[in-house]
C-alpha cells in the first residue's frame, strides 16, 4: 500500500499545486479586478494592491509550475505579512482574526517551496532537457581558446 501511495505522490503533489495556484490566482484577480463577487482594491494602496499583485502573478506561476520554488516563496512570505501585519492584531487565533485563508496559504506555498513543482508543471519539461546538457562531455562545456 506505501508503495503504491509513494508511487502516486509527485502526481498528486502536482493536483495540489495545481489547486492551490487557482485559488491564490482567483484571490489576486478578486482584489485587482473586482470580479469573483469582490471588491477592487484602488491601484497603488499599501498593502493590499501589492498583495493583489503578488496573488495573481504568484498564483500564476504556481498554477503552470514555472518557476514554483521562487514563486511560492514569495507568495508564502506575502501570506506570512498579511497575517501577522493585517490579521493577527486583531486577535491571536485565525478563527478570530478572519486569518485562515493567509495561513493556510502561506503553508500551502511554503510547503511547495521545498517539495517543487510535482508532475503536470512546466518546471519538469525544463528539468528533463538540464540533464542531456550535464551528460555531455566536460571537454564539450569548456570554452575553446582562440
Amino acid at each position: 500500500m506505501t508503495g503504491r501511495l509513494n508511487s502516486a505522490q509527485p502526481y498528486v503533489l502536482g493536483l495540489f499545486r495545481i489547486v492551490v495556484g487557482l485559488l491564490f490566482t482567483c484571490h489576486g484577480a478578486a482584489s485587482l479586478f473586482g470580479v469573483l463577487g469582490s471588491d477592487s482594491v484602488s491601484a497603488g494602496t499599501w498593502p493590499g494592491w501589492y498583495a493583489a499583485v503578488i496573488q495573481l502573478v504568484g498564483g500564476s506561476l504556481v498554477l503552470l509550475g514555472l518557476g514554483t520554488r521562487a514563486a511560492a516563496f514569495i507568495a508564502s512570505g506575502s501570506m506570512a505579512y498579511a497575517y501577522f501585519k493585517v490579521h493577527q492584531p486583531g486577535a491571536l487565533w485565525p478563527m478570530e482574526n478572519g486569518g485562515e485563508a493567509s495561513a493556510m496559504f502561506c503553508w500551502a506555498l511554503l510547503l511547495l517551496v521545498f517539495t517543487g513543482s510535482g508532475a503536470f508543471g512546466v518546471d519538469r519539461l525544463f528539468a528533463k532537457r538540464s540533464p542531456a546538457a550535464a551528460e555531455r562531455p566536460a571537454a564539450d562545456k569548456a570554452p575553446v581558446a582562440a
